[in-house]
C-alpha cells in the first residue's frame, strides 16, 4: 500500500503539476483573479477598500482541503499579508458554516512573535485554553477546548492529519512557520464529514499555508530576545515560471534559546516548500512539504506541593550544585531555589532530551470535471522519528527479561552494580494516506461522496544505553550503544509494532432553498479502523493483538439567513475517538511477584463517542461582526489512563479504562470590528459547565472500588474564559494588546485539587520603514509576552481520580495520586526585523 501511495504522489505531481501549462496560459486572467495581486489593482490603490468572498458552499459537508477555504479578505498589503481591514485585527472572520467556527488571519499572525506555534496563536479564540512552557513555543504546548484536550481534537495542515497516529498527541512546534501560515481555523464543536481523523471526539483545528506569489521575491526576518533567543527566517518565491501559473516558494528557519528555568536549551531547524499551479475555471494542484528537526531538553513538571514551596524552582532529590561543563552561564543556581541534579543522576537534565525529525507532504488538488462535477484529491505522507528522553537506576546484573533475570553488557563490556541508563521512548512512524471526494452541484442541490484511506505503521521501542561521564547520553536518539542482555536480546522497556488501517467512506447532501437563505445539510461517514499489533517483550499476556472499530457518524445542520446581516443555525454531529495504541500492550518493568508489567494492556475498550449539539446566531455588518453559540455535549466511554495499585503486592501499574459518561453545556461568544479611527477591538467569552456522569473505578483485587466522581466538575475544564485583543494600525505604526483570563481548573475527578485562575497579557509594537534598496518596506517590531511576569501553573499534565485518600462506593479506602502540572513561560521581550524583497 505504501508503494501505491508513493506512485500516486509521483504520477499526480508529474502529470497534473506541469502538464496544464498551455491551458493555464490561455486562461491566465480568469485564474489570477483570486490570487494575483496584479488583478487587485483597484484595491491596491485604495487601502481603505477590501473584497470579501462569500462561501461557495456553506455547510458541514467538507471544508478541510485548502481549496474549500470559504472566506478571504484581500486588499492593499502593508507587509506580509496585513490588510488593516480584517475584523478584530485579524482575530475574526465572517463565517457561513452552520456550526461554531472561529478563525485568525495574517492581520493578526504577522504582528506576533514569529516563533509562536499555531497553538499559541489561537489562544484568544472562544474556548481555546492554551498553555506553553517557553517564550518561543519550541517545547510545544497544550490545548483544551470546551474541556477536551488536543488529543481529542483533530489537527490538519493543508488538508492532511498531523495528530500522532498512536496516542493522537499534537506537537505544535513541529508544524509550520508562522511566516508561511495563512489562516488557522478552530471548529470548537465537531469535525467536518471529510475531516481525516480517528481522534476528533471534540472539534478540529485546520491550518493553511500561504500560496507562492506571482512575482519573484521573498522575505527575511531576524529575531533576538530574552534568554538568548535567536531566530532567522528566509523565504524565496520563484514567481511565475515561464508563461504559466506554476510558482513556488522555499523557506528555511533556525531557532535557538536557553531555558528560562534551570539548565537546558532548545534548537530547531525547519524547512518548507509549496508549489502551486492553477488553470482553467477552478482547477488547481499544489504540493506542500514541511521538514522539521528539533533537539531540546524537557522542562520538569511540578506537583502542587513543590510549586507552593519552590515556585519556578525544582527540588533536587540528590543534592549538590551539579554545575557541569557546558551548562548555560546565565543560569542562577541556589541551593534553596533551584538545585539541578549532578551528572550521574537520573534527574540530570541532559537525560531529558527530546530529539525528533518529521517530514510532512501533502498534495491537495481540485479538478473541475465539468460545470457540475468537481474532484478533490488530497494524498499525503507523514514520517517521524525521535524520542522523549528518560533515565533510571538499574542493577546491571539483574535485568528482568520477563520471568528471567539476566545481566547486561554494552559493546561487549559487562556492567556491575547500579548504573544510570538512558531509556528514551523511541518512535518511528510511516503514514501514507489520501482523501478523495466528488461534489455534484445541480441547481439547488449539492451532493458530496468521498473516501478517506490511510495505512500507518508505527514502531515503538525503549532501549537502554549508557551515559557518558558528564551525564550526556552516548546517543541521544537512543538507537546506539544499547544494552545487550546475556541471552543476546536488547534490553527494552517496550517493544511494539502497530499497523493501523483506516477506511472511511462519507456522503453528504446540502439543499439550498429560498434563494440561498435556507441551507439544509445531512451527512454520514462510516469509519472502519483495524489495528494489528505485535508485542516483542517476553511473557506478555497478549503477544499478538487485533482490534476493529466500525462507527457510523451522522451529522445534520440548518442555517437560515434572516437578512444580509443576521443568520441563525442549528447543528448536531456525532464524533468518535479510538483508544490509544498504548492500550494494546503490556510494557514497562516486570514484577516477578505478580507476573505483571507496570503498564497493562486493555485492548477491549470501546471507542469514545460524543454527540454535540449547537445553536447559534451571527451578526455580520460592515463595521461589526459577532457570533453567539450555545452548545451541549454528551459523552460515552470516556477514555482515561489510570494508575492502579495491586492490593496483594502493593505494586502500582497503569492501564487504560472506560471513565463512563460526561456532559457539558455552555456558550461561546465573540465580537470584532473593522477599523474605528485605526483601532480594531476583539472580545471572546466562553462559559462551560462540564460534569462527570460516572463513578470512576479505582484500586484492584479485593480493594477494587469506585470513587464518588459522578456529578463533579470535569478536570481541565475552566468555567470561564475571556479573551481580549486591541489592534491599532495607521499604516506606518502599529500596536496590539492581548489579554486572556482562564478560571480555576480542577486536576482530579473528585475535585479535591485544582489550580487557580490566571490572567496573561501580551503587548506588541511596530514601525514600517520606507523602502530601502531591495527591501520593500522593512518592519521593526517588539513583542512583550506575559508583561506582568505572572508566575502560574498553566496546564494539568496528569489528571488523577483523587489527590487525597477517599472512601469508595463500596467502603474501601482509596489512596490519592499526585497530579503534575506545567509552569507557564515568564516575561520575555522578542525583537524582530523583517522585510519582503
Amino acid at each position: 500500500m505504501f508503494s501505491r501511495t508513493a506512485t500516486l504522489f509521483a504520477t499526480t505531481a508529474l502529470v497534473t503539476l506541469f502538464a496544464p501549462c498551455a491551458e493555464a496560459q490561455k486562461r491566465n486572467d480568469s485564474v489570477s483573479t483570486r490570487n494575483n495581486p496584479a488583478t487587485h489593482g483597484s484595491a491596491s490603490k485604495q487601502p481603505g477598500r477590501a473584497r470579501t468572498e462569500a462561501s461557495r458552499a456553506p455547510s458541514m459537508l467538507g471544508a478541510t482541503a485548502p481549496t474549500d477555504e470559504h472566506i478571504e479578505v484581500t486588499g492593499h498589503s502593508y507587509g506580509d499579508g496585513v490588510t488593516r481591514r480584517a475584523f478584530g485585527g485579524g482575530l475574526m472572520v465572517n463565517q457561513d458554516s452552520p456550526k461554531s467556527v472561529s478563525e485568525i488571519t495574517r492581520d493578526f499572525i504577522a504582528k506576533q512573535n514569529p516563533a509562536l506555534n499555531p497553538m499559541q496563536l489561537i489562544a484568544l479564540l472562544p474556548g481555546a485554553n492554551v498553555s506553553d512552557t517557553d517564550p518561543l513555543g519550541m517545547t510545544g504546548g497544550n490545548l483544551s477546548v470546551r474541556g477536551l484536550t488536543e488529543s481529542q481534537m483533530g489537527f490538519t495542515l493543508e488538508g492532511f492529519p498531523i495528530n500522532d497516529i498512536g496516542n493522537f498527541a499534537v506537537y505544535p512546534q513541529e508544524i509550520v512557520d508562522a511566516e508561511n501560515l495563512k489562516t488557522v481555523r478552530l471548529a470548537q464543536g465537531s469535525a467536518d464529514l471529510d475531516s481525516p481523523h480517528i481522534s476528533a471526539s471534540g472539534g478540529v483545528v485546520d491550518m493553511y499555508m500561504i500560496d507562492p506569489k506571482f512575482r519573484p521575491g521573498g522575505m527575511v526576518d531576524m529575531t533576538y530576545g530574552s534568554f538568548n533567543a535567536t531566530r532567522g527566517f528566509l523565504r524565496l518565491d520563484t514567481g511565475r515560471i515561464g508563461a504559466t501559473n506554476l510558482r513556488a516558494y522555499f523557506s528555511y528557519s533556525q531557532s535557538r534559546q536557553d531555558h528560562w528555568r534551570g539548565p537546558g536549551w532548545d534548537n530547531k531547524k525547519h524547512g518548507e516548500m509549496k508549489i502551486v499551479n492553477d488553470w482553467g475555471d477552478g482547477n488547481r494542484v499544489s504540493l506542500a512539504v514541511v521538514g522539521n528537526n528539533i533537539q531540546n531538553n524537557a522542562y520538569p513538571n511540578a506537583s502542587l506541593a513543590s510549586w507552593k514551596k519552590w515556585g519556578t524552582g525544582f527540588i533536587n532529590p540528590v543534592g549538590g550544585s551539579g554545575l557541569a561543563a557546558g551548562d548555560p552561564p546565565n543560569t542562577v543556581y541556589d541551593a534553596h531555589y533551584y538545585t539541578p541534579t549532578r551528572p550521574g543522576s537520573v534527574n540530570y537534565y541532559k537525560t531529558r532530551p527530546n530529539p525528533f525529525t518529521n517530514i510532512y507532504a501533502s498534495m491537495p488538488s481540485t479538478f473541475k470535471l465539468n460545470d457540475h462535477l468537481t474532484l478533490t484529491e488530497t494524498p499525503y505522507f507523514w514520517y517521524g522519528y525521535g524520542n522523549g528522553g528518560g533515565a533510571q537506576y538499574t542493577d546491571m546484573s539483574r535485568f528482568t527479561y520477563g520471568t528471567q533475570t539476566l545481566s547486561g553488557t554494552v559493546n561487549g563490556q559487562g556492567g556491575t552494580g547500579m548504573r544510570v541508563l538512558y531509556n528514551p521512548s523511541l518512535t518511528e512512524t510511516y503514514r501514507p494516506g489520501a482523501t478523495t471526494k466528488l461534489t455534484l452541484t445541480t441547481g439547488i442541490n449539492r451532493l458530496m461522496i468521498g473516501y478517506w484511506f490511510e495505512y500507518a505503521k508505527q514502531r515503538q521501542t525503549a532501549p537502554y544505553s549508557f551515559v557518558g561521564p558528564d551525564g550526556t547520553p552516548l546517543s541521544q536518539w537512543g538507537d546506539e550503544n544499547n544494552v545487550i542482555l546475556s541471552n543476546g536480546a536488547k534490553a527494552q522497556y517496550r517493544n511494539t509494532f502497530t499497523q493501523t488501517q483506516v477506511h472511511t467512506p462519507f456522503i453528504g447532501d446540502s439543499l439550498s432553498l429560498l434563494h440561498d437563505k435556507l441551507t439544509i445539510d445531512a451527512g454520514l461517514k462510516y469509519s472502519i479502523v483495524k489495528r494489528n499489533g505485535t508485542n516483542y517483550l517476553p511473557d506478555v499476556r497478549n503477544k499478538y493483538v487485533s482490534t476493529n472499530y466500525n462507527q457510523a457518524l451522522p451529522t445534520a445542520a440548518i442555517r437560515y439567513k434572516i437578512d444580509n446581516r443576521n443568520q441563525v443555525f442549528v447543528s448536531v454531529a456525532t464524533n468518535f475517538r479510538m483508544p490509544q495504541n498504548y492500550a494494546l500492550y503490556d510494557a514497562g518493568s516486570f514484577n516477578q511477584k505478580t507476573g505483571l508489567y507496570s503498564t497493562l494492556a486493555n485492548p477491549d475498550q470501546k471507542a469514545e463517542i460524543s454527540i454535540s449539539e449547537e445553536a447559534g446566531w451571527r451578526y455580520q455588518g460592515d463595521l461589526i461582526s459577532s457570533s453567539l453559540t450555545y452548545f451541549h455535549y454528551n459523552f460515552t466511554n470516556r477514555l482515561y489512563t489510570q494508575s492502579v495499585q495491586d492490593q496483594a503486592s502493593g505494586a502500582f501499574y497503569s492501564t487504560n479504562i472506560n471513565a463512563g459518561g460526561m456532559h457539558s453545556d455552555g456558550f461561546d461568544a465573540e465580537i470584532g470590528t473593522r477599523p474605528i479611527h485605526n483601532f480594531r477591538p476583539y472580545v471572546s467569552v466562553e462559559y462551560l459547565h462540564a460534569v462527570t456522569d460516572s463513578n470512576l473505578p479505582a484500586g484492584s483485587g479485593s480493594g477494587a472500588d469506585y470513587v464518588r466522581s459522578a456529578g463533579k466538575r470535569a478536570p481541565q475544564a475552566p468555567d470561564w474564559q475571556v479573551g481580549f485583543g486591541l489592534d491599532y494600525d495607521d499604516g506606518t505604526r502599529f500596536a496590539n494588546f492581548n489579554l486572556k483570563y482562564v478560571a480555576r481548573q480542577y486536576a482530579t475527578f473528585m475535585n479535591d485539587q485544582s489550580i487557580p485562575g490566571y490572567v496573561r497579557m501580551n503587548v506588541g509594537v511596530g514601525y514600517r520603514f520606507p523602502k530601502v534598496g531591495i527591501f520593500k518596506r522593512p518592519i521593526l517590531r517588539l513583542n512583550l509576552q506575559n508583561i506582568s511576569n505572572n508566575q502560574y501553573l498553566s496546564w494539568i499534565q496528569s489528571p488523577q481520580t483523587n489527590a487525597n485518600p477517599t472512601i469508595g462506593v463500596f467502603g474501601n479506602t482509596i489512596g490519592g495520586s499526585t497530579p503534575t502540572y506545567k509552569i507557564a513561560s515568564p516575561f520575555a521581550a522578542i525583537a524582530t526585523l523583517t522585510s519582503e524583497f
